[in-house]
Formats: structure tokens, sequence, C-alpha cells
């Protein structure tokens, strides 16, 4: 997407997998939050015009936030916040393992649907914690979905991303970056993938790091 920059946690560049953990935290801010600014200065100048918004932009976030506040289903957030947890903690835990994964995938099918059913009880536009609540937890089942779905779907161990059934990593296959896509509870997870870079921004500077096995 032009002009969007991520950093930290939502980045997908790494310094020493500078993503916000603990001792990168200053690192991720200093590199990143320079590289961030400079590019920014490249392509971005005062009195630059904007692109005209639709004129509907934020209707439908407003749409929802009411739908969500008026919302009178039979479940409340907090169960349908627990079954995400326990889906999560079960079938996508640590340690996973094919069958297990794949009744995942299932189970949290269950979980966005059951978002249908959710029902709050305060209606007010002030301090409305049982609201906020709602929307956070929908952002955290399309999280948990896009998670468990990717997680089938890579047939190796890589990172954090530990498998019994497959306890290595496989760089002939599966050295690409996840790409998932959901936009609501209400939609299907697709899947795709794009090739890991193997180059830096300055090859004179800092040339390629190859990669190893993560061994102790």
């Amino acid at each position: 997407v032009p002009g969007l920059l991520a950093a930290g946690e939502a980045a997908c560049a790494s310094v020493h997998g500078a993503n916000r953990l603990g001792a990168n935290s200053l690192l991720d801010i200093v590199v990143f939050g320079r590289a961030c600014a400079n590019r920014v200065a490249e392509i971005a100048k005062p009195g630059d015009p904007l692109t005209p918004l639709p004129k509907d932009a934020g209707a439908a976030t407003i749409a929802n936030l009411d739908k969500v506040r008026n919302s009178s289903g039979p479940k409340p957030t907090s169960a349908v916040r627990a079954n995400l947890q326990k889906v999560m903690q079960t079938y996508a835990a640590v340690f996973r393992i094919q069958d297990k994964l794949e009744t995942g995938c299932a189970e949290i099918d269950k979980v966005c649907k059951e978002m249908e059913e959710i029902g709050i009880s305060d209606r007010s536009m002030i301090w409305n914690t049982d609201l906020v609540e709602t929307l956070e937890l929908q952002n955290l089942v399309v999280q948990a979905a896009q998670t468990m779905y990717s997680a089938e779907a890579r047939k190796e161990s890589r990172g954090a991303h530990a498998r019994d059934d497959f306890d290595t990593r496989d760089d002939e296959n599966w050295m690409k970056h996840t790409l998932s896509w959901m936009a609501t509870p209400a939609d299907k997870v697709k899947l795709d993938y794009r090739p890991v870079h193997y180059y830096t921004l300055d090859e004179e500077e800092c040339k390629t790091v190859p990669p190893v096995a993560r061994v102790y």
C-alpha cells in the first residue's frame, strides 16, 4: 500500500528480529522510526494535494458501531470471548499438530458465527465498556481465524510456529511470507504468499545474512 509504513510488531522488516520484543524496543524506534521519517520526507511535501475521499468514507464503521451498540443477541461478549480463548489454546497452542489444527479451523469458524449472536445491554455513548469490548472482540476473532488457518496451511516449524509433525524448517517449500485476508467475522479466510526478499537496502553497507538452522 503506497504510503503505509509499519514498524514494530506490525512490521515485516528485521534488525535481528526487531519486533518490539523487550531489548529490541529502543533499536526498533531508532532504526525504523528514522527510516519512516526519511521515507515520508521523500514521498510527501508540504502542500501536496490529498487523495479525495469517497462521499461515504467512514459510513461502514459508524454503521458497525451502531449495529454492535444495539445488538440484542442471547450471548454476552464474555461468553464468546471465552470460547475464542478455549479454541486457540486447545488447537493452536505453542506446539501444534495437523489434526488439531484442522479441527481448530472448524471450531474457529463456529466462534466467528457466534459473533452474530452477541447482545450487549449498555446502549450509551459514554464510557461504554460493553461496546468497546465487543468491538475489540470483533478484531480478535478476525486475527485468530487468520492465525489458525495460516498455521494449518504451513507444513513446517519456523520461529514461534512449532509443529510436532513437521519439526524442522522447510526452506525449499516454505521460505515465503504468509498473506491473509479477512475483513469481518462473516468472511472466509483467504491465504496467499509472497517470496522473501534476499537483499538489503544497501548491499555495500550491509550484506544479506543467509538463513541458518536455529540450534541450542
